[in-house]
C-alpha cells in the first residue's frame, strides 16, 4: 500500500483485497456466449459473495480449438495471484496493491461486467467451512449454418441443457476449489451432431508464508470440437470429440514492489474421430499427445497506478502425428511491457516482444517474429465499460494435413448497465490468419451480443446472438453463420 510519500507493498493487505475480490480462477464456457458460473469464493461479507458471483457471470473461454478464432474472445482477466497462472492475461495489480488494509472499490467503480449486485446474486449453500453454489441452465438456439459450409447451408435448432456444481472452502489461510459441470446439445434435425461434455476441476492454493504462495489447477474433461471450428479437420460434419487433462502448479512470491511467479503446466489430449460428408472416417490418432509448458512473469510497481511486466513461457509439444508427418514442435514467447491504470477512467496492460515455434515437420520450419498483447479499458460512465484488445500469437491449426497458424486480432466490446439488473454486452472482432504448412490465409470476421436480465437471487435470463464469417483463398474453408438463442438459469 501507499502511505503518505513511501511506498510500501505487504502481501497480507494484498492478499485481503484480492480474496475479496476473487479466490477463483476463470471458469471454462459451455459455449461462446453461454454466460460463466455465478458463485462465491468467501462467506465473509456480502459483498464478497455478490462480487465473486457476477465476475463468473461473464463467462469466459478456456484454451480450446473447439473456437472459428485462433485468438479468444474479450473476457475478464483473473486477478492475482491466479493470473500468475496465465502470465500474458493483464494483471491489474498495481491498483490492487495500493489500497489500504480493509479499503474495497465500491460497486459503482468496478467493471460493469463483474461487478457486484445487491439482491440479485446467489448466496449459496453453506456447510460447515464450504460454500455449495449448484445452479442449472436450460436453454434453445438456432444455427444457420450447423456443418459450417459456404454451399447447401442447412440450419437447425439445438436445446441445451447444462447443470453444474461448485463448492470452495471459507478457510482463513490457504484456498480449495471444485467445480463439475455437464453440458448436452441436441439437434432438433440432425442428430449426428448431438454432443455431451463434462468436466471436473480443482484449484487450490497453499499460503506457505505471508509473501508466499503456492497455487495449482487440475482438470479432466471429456468434449467436443465444433464443425467448422479452427482446427476441425476440413469435411468434418460431426463433432470431434476428446479427453484432456489439465495439471498447473505454480510459485508466487512477493518482494516489496517486485512480484515473481514462475510455474509449470502439462495438457494431454486423446482424440476419437469424426466422420466426412462421403460417410468416411476421418482418424484423428495424429493429434494425440501432451504439451508442456514452463511459465514465468515478474511485476514491478514503479507507482500506484503504474507498474512494468516481463512474461515468459516456453512449450515442447509432443503429439503423436503419422510415420509421414510429424506435428510436434518447440517454442517460447515472450513479452514486456506496462501495465496502467492512468485514471478511473482508462487503464490497462501492453506488452511486446518475439514469439518461436519450431515445427519438427520440414515443411512448416520455424515460424517466428515479433508479437504483441495490448488491452485497454476506457469506462466514460459508471454504466458503460469500452474495451480495446489487439494480440498476435503462433498455435497449430491441425488440418487434415499438418499446418500452423500466426494469427493477428483485433477486438471492440462494450458492457452497458441499461440498469442494475439488465446488462447489455457486445464485440466485434477481426482476425488474420496466416497458415505454414500449406497455402493458405483467411480473415475471420465475428460480433457477439448478449443482454442479461436477472430477475432474483435464484433465477436469470440471457439473450445471445453471434455471427462469424471466414473468408478464405480455400473455398471449403469459407463459411459464415449465425447464432440466436435464449437460455435460463436458476442457481442457488
Amino acid at each position: 500500500m501507499f502511505t503518505g510519500g513511501s511506498p510500501s507493498f505487504a502481501l497480507p493487505n494484498f492478499i485481503a483485497a484480492a480474496r475479496n475480490r476473487l479466490k477463483l480462477h476463470r471458469l471454462v464456457p459451455l459455449r461462446v456466449w453461454v454466460r460463466g458460473y455465478k458463485s462465491n469464493c468467501s462467506a465473509h461479507s456480502g459483498r464478497d459473495v455478490a462480487w465473486w458471483a457476477v465476475a463468473l457471470a461473464a463467462g469466459v473461454c478456456v484454451k480450446s480449438p473447439a473456437h472459428a478464432q485462433a485468438i479468444l474472445p474479450l473476457a475478464p482477466p483473473p486477478l492475482p495471484p491466479w493470473s500468475a497462472q496465465e502470465v500474458f492475461q493483464p494483471v491489474p495489480y498495481a491498483e490492487l496493491w495500493s489500497r489500504t488494509p480493509g479499503q474495497s472499490i465500491a460497486p459503482e467503480d468496478t467493471p460493469v461486467k463483474t461487478r457486484q449486485r445487491p439482491g440479485y446474486d446467489p448466496v449459496g449453500i453453506r456447510f460447515h467451512s464450504w460454500m455449495f453454489y449448484p445452479q442449472v441452465t436450460a436453454g434453445a438456439f438456432y444455427n444457420s449454418n450447423v456443418f459450417a459450409s459456404n454451399i447447401n447451408k442447412q440450419s437447425d435448432f439445438i436445446g441445451e441443457f447444462q447443470p453444474s456444481i461448485k463448492a470452495t472452502s471459507l478457510w482463513d489461510r490457504h484456498q480449495l476449489n471444485f467445480d463439475a459441470y455437464s453440458r448436452s446439445l441436441e439437434y432438433s434435425r440432425f442428430s449426428g451432431l448431438d454432443q455431451t461434455d463434462a468436466s471436473v476441476r480443482m484449484s487450490g492454493r497453499i499460503d506457505v508464508r505471508h509473501d508466499i504462495a503456492i497455487l495449482f489447477k487440475l482438470r479432466a474433461a471429456y468434449l467436443h470440437e465444433e464443425v467448422g471450428s479452427l482446427s476441425s479437420p476440413t469435411g468434418a460434419i460431426q463433432p470431434t470429440p476428446y479427453g484432456y487433462t489439465f495439471e498447473d502448479v505454480t510459485y508466487w512470491q512477493q518482494f516489496n514492489r517486485l512480484a515473481v511467479s514462475f510455474g509449470a503446466r502439462n495438457e494431454n489430449y486423446n482424440f476419437g474421430s469424426t466422420r466426412a460428408q462421403n460417410g468416411a472416417v476421418i482418424n484423428q490418432d495424429s493429434r494425440d499427445g501432451s504439451i508442456n509448458v514452463g511459465h514465468a512473469r515478474v511485476d514491478y510497481a514503479i507507482s500506484p497506478n503504474i507498474g512494468l511486466f516481463t512474461a515468459f513461457e516456453g512449450n515442447e509439444r509432443n503429439l503423436r502425428g503419422t510415420p509421414t508427418s510429424s506435428l510436434s514442435s518447440t517454442g517460447y514467447h515472450a513479452l514486456s511491457g506496462v501495465n496502467f491504470r492512468l485514471t478511473s477512467l482508462i487503464g490497462g496492460e501492453v506488452g511486446a516482444g518475439y514469439t518461436s515455434q519450431r515445427f519438427d515437420d520440414p515443411r512448416i520450419g520455424t515460424v517466428a517474429g515479433p508479437a504483441y498483447r495490448a488491452l485497454i479499458t476506457w469506462s466514460p460512465t459508471r454504466s458503460l465499460d469500452i474495451k480495446l484488445k489487439g494480440e498476435e500469437i503462433t498455435t497449430e491449426a491441425v488440418d487434415t494435413i499438418t499446418s500452423a497458424v500466426r494469427a493477428s486480432a483485433i477486438q471492440l466490446g462494450a458492457d452497458y448497465e441499461l440498469r442494475r439488473n439488465l446488462i447489455f454486452s457486445m464485440s466485434a472482432a477481426y482476425e488474420h490468419d496466416k497458415f505454414f504448412g500449406q497455402v493458405r490465409e483467411d480473415n475471420v470476421y465475428a460480433v457477439n451480443a448478449g443482454l442479461d436480465y436477472l430477475l432474483n437471487r435464484i433465477s436469470s435470463v440471457g439473450l445471445r446472438y453471434k455471427f462469424v464469417r471466414r473468408n478464405s483463398n480455400l473455398p471449403t474453408s469459407t463459411y459464415d453463420r449465425h447464432e440466436i438463442g435464449i437460455d435460463v438459469t436458476a442457481h442457488f
